[in-house]
């Protein structure tokens, strides 16, 4: 078992990880039910998993309700938000409760979000079942809904009490969904650790095919690092966490013109964007054209997409670029880029002319 700390000062929390914890779910949930019944959210697709953290729960003595929502991306909504809500009053839940948010990204952000509305804030648990989810979105406190605007517009900062990952869940795990979670791995290695991009140069075709020691580093890997960034700038104030945003901007334009469906996942969405990052970096001559180069034949060697056709978008740059204005990191009607210099030389660039990436995205595109 590895437990790394997030450290928050009062709202500090573990993340433990584990093969197998998902049936000894209870010995961390248990004390944290207050001897009430415990409201577990989940999608139609972790219902075997659901049904392990109950009889885990039901062993340990712990009633728990299940709120079964739809799967995907559609599911960050108003009216989801609006019927988890009235869901949880229904069940009685109180400020000192914990909400168990059983499921992939888009269960972990609702369920974060309603919480830190729900009477003023209570509790939650993440038990992220996916990859992206265990190595990212379940660690930090970031929780949000769409909007007809753009993605994750409306939300806040809410930290969770407590992460537990299994690793074994992911062998239930379809492998477009490994893949896509694949992307927020070797994004902390194009950030700021080069060994680590190596690594997984070696090790990405295993960690995809089931490798669980393969998985099992890369997760703690990647939750260390988000720890280590997140306990030094929680809110995204000082730079150091925007950093985690690498690709984000393009890929969130390209998710946008695919209308945030299954046509693109969130971590393919990423990919493309880190690609596009790195490209435009090499043609500003900031970064080597051998780097830009090498980390699209490594997204492309894995089936993940490494720019905007191979991510099936077809919209010029005009169009792009009208969806990155709705941005949320816009300020003062600047939109801060995330570029880089080399493999691990991730920098946030406030000064980047938006024709000069919608030209490069034009060219990208033919």
């Amino acid at each position: 078992m590895t437990t790394i700390p997030v450290s928050l000062g009062a709202r500090s929390y573990d993340v433990v990880i584990e093969a197998g914890l998902l049936a000894r779910a209870a010995d961390w949930l248990a004390p944290l039910s207050r001897g009430r019944r415990m409201a577990i959210v989940t999608d139609e697709n972790v219902l075997p998993h659901l049904a392990t953290v109950q009889a885990a729960l039901t062993a340990a003595g712990v009633a728990s309700e299940a709120i079964v929502l739809p799967p995907g991306e559609s599911t960050k909504s108003w009216a989801m938000l609006e019927h988890l809500t009235d869901r949880l009053l229904e069940l009685g839940v109180e400020r000192g409760d914990h909400v168990v948010a059983l499921g992939g990204g888009v269960i972990g952000d609702l369920v974060g979000f309603a919480c830190s509305i729900l009477k003023r804030g209570c509790g939650f648990v993440q038990i992220p079942t996916t990859l992206l989810a265990q190595v990212d979105s379940s660690v930090g406190g970031k929780t949000a809904i769409n909007s007809k605007a753009g993605k994750n517009l409306i939300g806040a900062f809410h930290q969770p009490a407590l992460v537990l990952i299994d690793p074994n869940v992911l062998d239930t795990l379809a492998e477009r969904h490994v893949r896509a979670g694949y992307a927020e791995v070797v994004k902390y290695g194009l950030i700021d650790d080069p060994d680590f991009f190596g690594w997984c140069e070696t090790h990405a075709a295993a960690l995809i095919e089931g490798d669980a020691d393969a998985r099992l580093y890369a997760i703690a890997h990647s939750v260390a690092a988000k720890a280590r960034i997140v306990a030094e700038d929680e809110r995204e104030t000082t730079g150091a966490r925007a950093l985690l945003n690498l690709g984000h901007t393009f890929g969130h334009a390209l998710e946008a013109e695919a209308g945030f469906s299954d046509r693109l996942l969130h971590g393919e969405g990423v990919a493309a964007g880190m690609a596009l990052a790195y490209g435009y970096s090499a043609a500003r001559g900031l970064a080597p054209q051998g780097d830009a180069d090498r980390v699209a034949a490594h997204l492309r060697a894995i089936g993940l997409p490494d720019g905007t056709a191979a991510a099936g978008i077809t919209a010029d740059g005009e169009t792009l670029i009208a969806h990155m204005l709705h941005d949320k990191k816009m300020d003062a009607g600047t939109l801060p880029f995330l570029l880089a210099r080399g493999i691990g030389g991730t920098f946030l660039d406030k000064s980047v002319d938006l024709a000069d990436v919608r030209a490069f995205l034009d060219q990208a595109a033919a």
